[in-house]
């Protein structure tokens, strides 16, 4: 019942947000608009304003040079073998802006900070479950360097972070955490299909427990038309250091859609997933997942 309530309350979210960051492009059309330089995915130079279909490709591309504000508002469900387990659920909005900085013309840097705000989460505790309210969670980062190769295939390398920021001790590690990361992908005209694959240790912080996570993500675009697309990025994770006779992997298959289009003159990304969880933690975990994505493309501070 609880998690059916969530899920309820989470629906009702969607469709305001939906109805709030549309009214909001619709009321700013002053800025100027969007450019897509030319990159291994545009091989050639657009010679009018980029329609819905060509910004859907664009932000497709692990190595794309678009400016973005994105929203991920995810609902999650879950199931172990704690008493209750599957009556849980939780509720969060992470806040992620990328902006690339373009080193050479198939070369960018990026620097992307995640906030999670944690809207409602059921946390184990000595007598059961406890419902936290909204707080902060953990933000994570990364600093990498993304390059584009001939054939449309991207290699990403940098590194990746997580600082103590909960506000609650218990929505965090209370750990400083860092390590490096790297991502594959091959863009096609059809689409694109890549895999990010990142490990963290704890390098300070809480000293009772050690973390060692190998962590990542499995991503695919299937291009439609008129800014449509099949598209999921689900995440994964294994946890070395799980007691012993414990499932360490935390994975889930997934599968979305999402559309392209251009409100009150300006790009806006709208997607819907959902993900079911193949492995989890046998004590608690994630059951499935469905994330609403909200993004905004936006103006470089450095130029279009």
């Amino acid at each position: 019942m609880l998690a059916k309530s969530s899920f309820n309350h989470l629906i009702t979210i969607c469709v305001f947000s939906t109805m709030s960051v549309t009214a909001l492009a619709q009321e700013d059309q002053a800025e100027e608009g969007i450019e897509l330089s030319p990159t291994p995915l545009l091989d050639q130079a657009l010679d009018q304003a980029p329609s819905a279909d060509d910004i859907a490709k664009a932000l497709a591309d692990p190595n794309s040079v678009l400016g973005t504000l994105n929203f991920n508002l995810d609902h999650i469900t879950y199931k172990g073998d704690l008493p209750g387990a599957s009556d849980q659920s939780a509720t969060r909005l992470t806040f992620q802006p990328i902006f690339p900085y373009p080193i050479s013309g198939t070369s960018n840097f990026y620097l992307r900070p995640a906030v999670p705000v944690v809207i409602s989460q059921d946390v184990p505790t000595a007598g059961g479950f406890e419902n936290k309210g909204v707080e902060l969670g953990d933000i994570s980062f990364d600093a990498a360097l993304g390059k584009s190769f001939p054939g449309g295939y991207v290699v990403v390398g940098g590194v990746v972070g997580t600082l103590p920021t909960a506000t609650d001790d218990a929505l965090g590690l209370d750990q400083w955490l860092l390590g490096p990361e790297v991502a594959f992908a091959k863009v096609s005209k059809w689409g694109v299909l890549g895999l990010l694959v990142s490990h963290q240790w704890d390098v300070a912080g809480e000293d009772d427990f050690s973390t060692s996570i190998t962590a990542g993500q499995y991503f695919y675009v299937f291009n439609l038309s008129d800014g449509w697309q099949i598209s999921a990025t689900p995440t994964f994770s294994y946890n070395h250091e799980a007691a012993s006779g414990q499932e360490p992997w935390t994975l889930p298959v997934g599968v979305g859609v999402s559309k392209t289009t251009i409100l009150g003159g300006k790009p806006w990304k709208f997607g819907l997933q959902y993900w079911q969880y193949v492995k989890q933690a046998d004590a608690f975990g994630p059951d499935w997942q469905v994330r609403f994505t909200v993004t905004r493309v936006v103006s470089l501070p450095w130029g279009n």
